[in-house]
């Protein structure tokens, strides 16, 4: 049973279908992309995955259960769709609180701070952070508890080129060890290099899954790829 299993989703906003009928399945040890233009579902999907929202029809499971289902859910899948942290709080802090609601040890605030190459800011406010730390700061939170998949939405947004390279290799170096992550984003350049599968959706729907390798045979580049099927989707 492959970890992340979305089947027959679907999610209306009064006469706007925000989801609709969507399938697809994340497999172990890959980075897969969640791929798609502003406003194609991908957020929403997240969040019915995670139960922040219930949906119409279909099922999202993580290992099998709801995620409401799951024992120790933090321990299982680490999250971030919108990082929200106190301001006054230091970074380090944070983390000791988040580490309590999750049942980790609170000493895992500081590995994770180095992880993520916050070390230094360790001690400092949170409200003083620039976008890209406050994304480190998310992804510090996300690996607080061990967990053996990632759920990221957007994560590099606000990271300049050495941040989109660091995240590249943190990413990479979880599914080496078999970890499952599942990454969203509207900006191909900055994920391209990065996954090893795609799902790609257009106004809630499937458009195509495939390995990075089918999608840029040829020589075509993933952003060629994903312009030309967008395009016919629509």
């Amino acid at each position: 049973m492959a970890p992340i299993q979305i089947q027959g989703l679907v999610k209306q906003y009064g006469p706007v279908t925000a989801v609709d009928n969507l399938s697809f399945e994340v497999q172990p040890g890959t980075v897969t992309g969640f791929l798609g233009p502003n406003g194609a579902g991908k957020t929403t999907t997240l969040r019915m995955l995670l139960g922040l929202v219930a949906p119409d029809a279909g099922s999202a499971t993580i290992n099998g259960r709801r995620y409401t289902e799951l024992a120790e859910p933090l321990h299982q899948v680490g999250a971030v769709l919108e990082a929200s942290f106190h301001p006054g709080r230091t970074a380090r802090a944070q983390l000791r609180i988040q580490a309590l609601s999750a049942a980790a040890d609170p000493s895992r605030a500081d590995d994770v701070l180095r992880l993520v190459g916050l070390a230094d800011a360790a001690d400092r406010r949170v409200g003083g952070f620039s976008l890209g730390m406050r994304q480190r700061l998310g992804l510090a939170t996300a690996l607080l508890a061990d967990p053996g998949m990632l759920v990221l939405d957007e994560p590099a947004n606000g990271l300049d080129p050495e941040g989109i390279r660091w995240l590249r290799g943190l990413l990479r170096g979880f599914a080496a060890e078999g970890g499952t992550v599942l990454v969203s984003s509207h900006l191909l350049a900055e994920v391209a290099q990065t996954i090893d599968s795609a799902v790609i959706v257009h106004h809630g729907r499937l458009v195509v899954q495939a390995s990075v390798a089918e999608l840029t045979a040829g020589g075509t580049d993933l952003e060629t790829a994903f312009f030309h099927l967008t395009r016919e989707a629509a």
